[in-house]
């Protein structure tokens, strides 16, 4: 195991969540916290450590920074209905959130580098930002010279289906075409995200 596979399988194992699906394996034979007191009974946490353990738990899962999610909850405060919903649905339409739900990527990290990389397409143009934002009937697909790749091809035969969650309502998928619609803003019950969106609320709220 790599340093950086077996930084992210200490990570998910610690905030409770698979970050890739090595670490989902590895949690299967080892469902507790790492170190040496990782099976032994924890004190109980103060609602401080729950809600900052709820924040880092959706950071992790779309991999952004602390400035981007706090920049994230801002707008989503800004918005009508709640806060917590329009959070996690804003995040879902991420570029790099949507190449992942594509299948186009294994992981977070990967469907990132591929956007960095300027693999990406939307709309026909390279977008290079995994965190623009996709609007509905904007279609994503990966430029022609990158679509011969070893990367795309697995992704293109369905390399990456068993591992990923069900593809979503909100997104129409021609996977070995490698293309990829946004239908619709996605709603929060059908973002497979692991989260109590109401906690990281509060925990903003409470800063």
């Amino acid at each position: 195991m790599s340093n950086q596979s077996r930084s992210k399988t200490r990570l998910s194992r610690a905030l409770g969540v698979a970050l890739t699906p090595k670490a989902a394996k590895y949690m299967e034979k080892r469902p507790y916290a790492p170190g040496e007191h990782g099976r032994t009974k924890r004190k109980q946490d103060s609602d401080y450590a729950v809600r900052l353990r709820e924040k880092q738990r959706l950071r992790a899962q779309y991999g952004i920074r602390e400035k981007q999610l706090r920049i994230a909850f801002n707008e989503a405060r800004r918005t009508d209905g709640l806060t917590g919903e329009n959070l996690v649905e804003l995040l879902e339409m991420r570029l790099d959130a949507l190449v992942l739900r594509a299948g186009f990527a294994r992981t977070i990290s990967q469907a990132r580098q591929f956007v960095v990389h300027r693999h990406i397409l939307v709309d026909g143009q390279i977008v290079d930002r995994p965190s623009f934002r996709v609007k509905p009937g904007q279609l994503i697909g990966v430029k022609q010279r990158s679509e011969g790749t070893e990367p795309f091809q697995v992704a293109a035969a369905g390399g990456h289906v068993d591992v990923l969650p069900k593809l979503p309502a909100y997104l129409d998928v021609e996977l070995d075409k490698l293309h990829a619609t946004l239908v619709r803003r996605p709603k929060r019950a059908e973002v497979p995200v692991t989260c109590d969106v109401q906690l990281v609320v509060e925990y903003y709220a409470a800063r």
